[in-house]
């Protein structure tokens, strides 16, 4: 039997055609029977797609053959079979759509004026070194069941939320302090650090390949503490067997690192619930009815 696999890419390239990749991209995976999500935009692409092992790697071999895509930033991670129900394939203005497609510049070489790549080992050297915040670039429910040790997690719901946020005037004190973004895969932090620096934040980094990569060179042995909400049928990734759990049950208070949707199907935020409570599917705090 064929061994089920994740993989995790992104590339911020200039692309004239969105449209065409697009179809060439929906058909390659439909020809090799994996699931998943891309988005293609002129700013480049970011999938996350699965299947067997031997038609995942047949995949991406095919796409590095495109040249733009040769250097794409890949990220490996075990599957289930049955992690995502279908294939979705489509163009937007933004491949992470903080709403702001017109404020992103992109070149050959990824994303202009973006924040100083690190590597896990290289993050660690950092933190030695400086009093560094580490800057939290997920939707705020995302970080309820896992974070960095310390980070500041910005009070949004979905990523178009961040300018907004950024702008308020709440992280201005950080404007002159070392600051280190990070996000799921790193695709999302490759935006927000832009973003950052064009508002004046002057010393910005980003944890390049993001939890994932961090999770698998350091596990739950560093600096990072709990569980990795992702958007497929796994609902979460824990680094090791003695993951700390940091989210509690909104209807008891029990520790937990199981999330949920909020049961309003219009609504895209997910609550922590214990085993006890999981069949009940409950509300989040906008559509709970007030007393």
């Amino acid at each position: 039997m064929a061994t089920p696999k994740i993989l995790l890419f992104y590339v911020f390239t200039p692309l004239p055609d969105p449209a065409a990749i697009r179809l060439w991209q929906r058909d390659l995976c439909e020809l090799l029977g994996l699931t998943g999500r891309i988005v293609i935009s002129r700013q480049g692409i970011n999938g996350t797609v699965g299947g067997d092992l031997p038609n995942v790697k047949r995949y991406l071999r095919k796409t590095r053959e495109y040249a733009p895509f040769r250097d794409a930033d890949v990220k490996w991670s075990e599957g289930q079979g049955d992690d995502f129900p279908r294939l979705s394939v489509k163009v937007r203005d933004e491949i992470v759509s903080f709403g702001a497609p017109g404020e992103l510049e992109v070149d050959s070489g990824g994303v202009v004026g973006g924040g100083v790549r690190l590597s896990p080992e290289e993050l660690h050297a950092l933190v030695a070194e400086k009093d560094v915040t580490f800057f939290d670039g997920r939707n705020e429910f995302e970080a309820r069941i896992g974070r960095f040790r310390g980070a500041v997690v910005p009070d949004v719901q979905n990523t178009r939320e961040f300018v907004t946020e950024i702008d308020s005037g709440r992280y201005d004190h950080l404007k002159d302090e070392p600051i280190v973004t990070y996000c799921t895969g790193g695709v999302r932090c490759e935006v927000l650090s832009s973003l950052l620096i064009d508002r004046g934040f002057r010393e910005v980094y980003q944890l390049d390949g993001g939890i994932v990569r961090y999770g698998e060179r350091f596990g739950d042995d560093g600096l990072w503490e709990g569980a990795l909400t992702v958007f497929d049928g796994r609902e979460k990734v824990e680094f090791s067997d003695h993951a700390k759990v940091l989210g509690s049950c909104v209807l008891c208070g029990t520790p937990s690192s199981h999330l949920q949707n909020c049961s309003d199907p219009s609504c895209r935020v997910r609550l922590v619930v214990c085993d006890e409570h999981l069949p009940e599917a409950p509300l989040c705090e906008v559509h709970a009815p007030r007393a």
